[in-house]
Order: structure tokens, then C-alpha cells, then sequence
């Protein structure tokens, strides 16, 4: 399959978390995924979307909510995994593109959850690290986190951090100056 090259698309999640080990018979589950289409010839963010993902084994956390805003009640509003993932590959063609998110964390917690319930992982072998790419775009002897990253370039955090529609965009920021600035020191 040709890979697409016309977009990159940046995802962010959000998975459950304690402050410490999980409960027993929990583990770190998707609760929310953050989409941002970046346009590559333009360098525009040109569409972003949230999906709420309802968990199958874990529960929001005091620790969790703290960090992300969302409570137990949001995801039993959310949508099954299995259904996120399919809207990824019909709505966003995620296995015939390039995808990026910031650091290997995302690309992980989407390997692991589907292996673990059975569903198709809806990504192509085409992942781009945004963390590692900055840090060597900067020249950095160490990759930094996102809020420090954007600080870097001169660019604002916009939204909710830990927020993964909010994430998603501002990592999409982060790619498009790295990439316009790659572009105009040619």
C-alpha cells in the first residue's frame, strides 16, 4: 500500500491512570483520543477531532481526573475502542498514512490496548516521533515535553494540557514550524 503523504496525522490519547499501581484487575485503557489533520503542502492544521473512548476494565480515577478534567461519567458517554479505531481508518484513512504523535507513549498504549481486546490496530507502520524530531531539530542533547517544546519555538500552549484533541493540535504546532523551518533553510 502507498502511504498518503498529503497529511500527517497527529494523535494524542489519554488512558486511565492512578497515582501509583492500578486497582486490581485494571490497567491503562484509552479514554480519549486526539486527531489533528495537518496539511503538508500548507502546513495548516485543517481539521481536529475528539473521540471519548469508554473503558472495558478500568475506572477514572481521583488522580486521573485531576490530570485530564475527565470524570467517570464523560467516558460512559464515550464510544468502544473497536469504534474509535474504525473511525480512524474510514474517516481519517489511518493505515494508509502518516501518522505522528509526541513520544513512543501513544503509539505503545494503541499496541497494547488492541492486542488486548482483539481489535484491528488501525495504524500503518508509518509513525512519525515528534518528541525525538524536535529534539534533533534543535539540535537538544535530550528530547523535552511538549509545554517545553512549544516554549522552545515560541509558541503558545493552547487549550488543556493532558486534554487530547488540545495535545493533538499544539503537537500538530510543533510539526508544522519544525517542518517550516526545515523549508526555509533549504
Amino acid at each position: 500500500m502507498t502511504r498518503k503523504l498529503d497529511h500527517i496525522l497527529v494523535v494524542d490519547v489519554e488512558a486511565t491512570c492512578w497515582q501509583g499501581e492500578p486497582p486490581p484487575g485494571q490497567s491503562s485503557e484509552i479514554i480519549e483520543v486526539g486527531l489533528c489533520l495537518l496539511d503538508v503542502a500548507t502546513l495548516a492544521r485543517v481539521e481536529r477531532r475528539d473521540i471519548l473512548v469508554r473503558p472495558i476494565r478500568s475506572t477514572i480515577s481521583a488522580f486521573c481526573t485531576e490530570l485530564t478534567t475527565l470524570t467517570q461519567a464523560d467516558v460512559d458517554g464515550g464510544i468502544p475502542l473497536a469504534q474509535a479505531c474504525q473511525v480512524l481508518v474510514q474517516e481519517f484513512q489511518a493505515s494508509g498514512r502518516l501518522w505522528a504523535s509526541y513520544g513512543d507513549y501513544d503509539r505503545q498504549q494503541f499496541t497494547r490496548n488492541c492486542a488486548e481486546f482483539g481489535i484491528p490496530y488501525p495504524f500503518g507502520p508509518g509513525h512519525l516521533n515528534v518528541k525525538t524530531l524536535l529534539a534533533v531539530a534543535l539540535g537538544r542533547k535530550r528530547e523535552v515535553g511538549m509545554r517545553e517544546g512549544l516554549a522552545a519555538l515560541g509558541l503558545p500552549l493552547q487549550g488543556v494540557h493532558h486534554r487530547a484533541g488540545d495535545d493533538a493540535s499544539n503537537i500538530a504546532a510543533i510539526l508544522a514550524e519544525v517542518l517550516r523551518r526545515a523549508r526555509t533553510s533549504r
